[in-house]
């Protein structure tokens, strides 16, 4: 799903993290005080989170240019749109791993459009083409209930919230297509449906003051850790966020101890292409591997629970109607 990078080259991101650019701080300090520490947050719901997710994986393994991908799609659109102020749709072809053209489809929910102030978080909806991590049968599909699905399941109930108490900023939730075909050899070859939405925005000149990606973000016994790429482009919105998450009860969750891991995933390319700081939210060990899960037949709801789909869903919220800069 993503490369890997060393524990020491971890390290050495971890360190040039530590340096952040007074510049980036200047500008979140300047930015609007436009909520306040007494607003109303909602409840989050995990139940809502976790039927948003098996109403995906019901479709089957969401891989480009399959029948699932154009019905999940269809049905993440629909959903969409009553719930937003505005749904925009990309749909395009990129180009996978030994030149095959694949459909990729690109779903923005926007609220408050005119606001200056924005978070932007984002997910893949897609699925991997093969469980080529599994100890039995590599070639198998997989559902991917925590990769992908569990995301795009947060995604969808902030929609819901949101639609009925409307956050005081802009917020952009962007789901993201084409995001695991690719292969280790070829590390640009991920993230296909990101890499095109960087370069092609919903909006010309689209600027978020800070993004949240959401990978693997359902699964049981899951710890989050600062990632070290997020670290390098974007410590101080993932510390405040880790921050907010330990303080509303969820340290067992979102630990801040370094492990060591960086990952090329969707987050490294909103930094370097479309130059949005953001962090990524996904499911690690201590040691810095993947959950154990990942990239095999076990990736089903057997693996989601709800109080890991609460933790980062309540934080989310926690975070963007109360506490977003």
């Amino acid at each position: 799903m993503y490369k890997l990078w060393t524990i020491i080259a971890g390290m050495a991101l971890f360190i040039c993290a530590c340096q952040p650019s007074t510049k980036q701080n200047e500008d979140n300090s300047n930015a609007d005080n436009v909520v306040t520490t007494t607003v109303k947050v909602p409840v989050f719901s995990a139940d809502s989170a976790y039927a948003y997710t098996e109403k995906q994986v019901a479709f089957g393994p969401r891989i480009p240019n399959t029948p699932a991908q154009e019905k999940c799609a269809d049905y993440l659109i629909q959903t969409l749109k009553p719930l937003s102020d505005t749904v925009y749709v990309q749909r395009t072809t990129v180009t996978g791993p030994k030149h095959v053209t694949l459909p990729c489809i690109n779903i923005v929910a926007t609220f408050n459009p005119a606001a200056t102030q924005r978070i932007l978080v984002l997910a893949h909806w897609d699925t991997r083409p093969q469980a080529d991590q599994d100890a039995f049968d590599k070639t198998k599909k997989l559902d991917g209930a925590d990769d992908g699905a569990s995301g795009v399941g947060v995604l969808i109930e902030l929609a819901r919230q949101f639609h009925q108490q409307k956050p005081a900023i802009g917020v952009d939730l962007l789901l993201t297509d084409v995001e695991d075909y690719g292969v280790s050899e070829e590390e640009n070859s991920y993230c296909l449906g990101t890499q095109y939405w960087a370069h092609h925005p919903h909006v010309p000149g689209y600027k978020a003051n800070y993004g949240i990606l959401l990978d693997m973000v359902g699964g049981r016994g899951t710890q989050f850790f600062m990632e070290a790429a997020s670290q390098q482009y974007a410590l101080g919105p993932m510390k405040a966020f880790w921050d907010v998450a330990n303080k509303i009860g969820y340290s067992d969750f979102f630990r801040y101890e370094n492990n060591g891991a960086a990952i090329t995933d969707d987050h490294v390319y909103v930094n370097t292409i479309a130059n949005i700081p953001t962090f990524d939210i996904i499911a690690l060990q201590p040691n810095g591997n993947f959950a154990p899960h990942w990239h095999t037949q076990n990736d089903n709801m057997s693996v989601i629970d709800r109080r890991t789909l609460q933790a980062v869903g309540q934080t989310l919220m926690q975070v963007i109607y109360a506490q977003p800069f």
